[in-house]
């Protein structure tokens, strides 16, 4: 994601080289699910989601890629 550190929009960027069933979420720092940012088939491609995390306190997010069988995670800071 850029920026990060962020506050409090952040963009995450993604590529898929197939097709097939994409899952985006984010996580706080005790594995709650605190946005579901993408559900649904997509194309191969490249792909931009944005993450607006108004409404959250300061801390270390957690955000997860699923596609097909891959599995991605990353993390993230938002300081306000």
């Amino acid at each position: 994601n850029a920026p990060n550190p962020f506050n409090p929009d952040t963009r995450i960027r993604f590529e898929l080289p197939e097709a097939g069933r994409v899952q985006l979420i984010v996580y706080n720092a005790l594995g709650q699910q605190v946005r579901l940012l993408i559900d649904e088939q997509r194309e191969a491609g490249r792909y931009v989601a944005e993450f607006r995390a108004e409404g959250l306190p300061s801390g270390f997010y957690t955000v997860r890629l699923t596609a097909g069988s891959s599995r991605l995670t990353r993390t993230m800071m938002l300081m306000k």
